[in-house]
């Protein structure tokens, strides 16, 4: 069931709004992984487990579009420079956000994750992470039953 705030951005989102297009501009132009002082879909966000408190960020993941598409290179060389071992086909481009960003992020426990855009080349996901030592997070029961299980 959407809220309000959801329906309203899910409009937005579906009529390609010029907010959300001017966003998305300024998307680009930035690192994959970005850390973000507020989340830009409050509601979700909530839902999710964030709270505007110390120990929670916020971090904007983009991650490319696409599944196993590109052929591995005939020519010899390292595993690791083949280009083809970070695409996975069996999950979800919203995973794969959430699996990078932990990479990222090792201190940090994962609340949640919320899709925000798309184009032709990338995908844009909104991922909540928690820090397991903070003293704010500990204190807090909600979290606390959360992030230390």
């Amino acid at each position: 069931m959407l809220t309000a705030q959801d329906q309203v951005w899910l409009k937005h989102w579906q009529q390609n709004s010029p907010e959300i297009r001017k966003n998305a501009i300024e998307w680009r132009k930035q690192p994959a992984f970005r850390r973000v002082d507020k989340p830009s879909r409050i509601a979700k966000a909530r839902r999710l487990g964030y709270k505007a408190k110390q120990g929670i960020i916020v971090v904007r993941a983009r991650v490319g579009t696409g599944g196993m598409r590109r052929q591995r290179p005939v020519a010899g060389r390292r595993q690791k420079h083949l280009g083809v071992t970070r695409i996975k086909a069996d999950i979800n481009m919203q995973q794969v956000a959430e699996n990078r960003t932990k990479e990222l992020y090792k201190n940090m426990k994962m609340l949640g994750s919320y899709f925000l855009y798309k184009d032709g080349f990338h995908y844009w996901f909104e991922v909540i992470l928690a820090d397991k030592a903070h003293p704010r997070v500990t204190k807090d029961k909600e979290l606390r039953k959360r992030v230390l299980a």
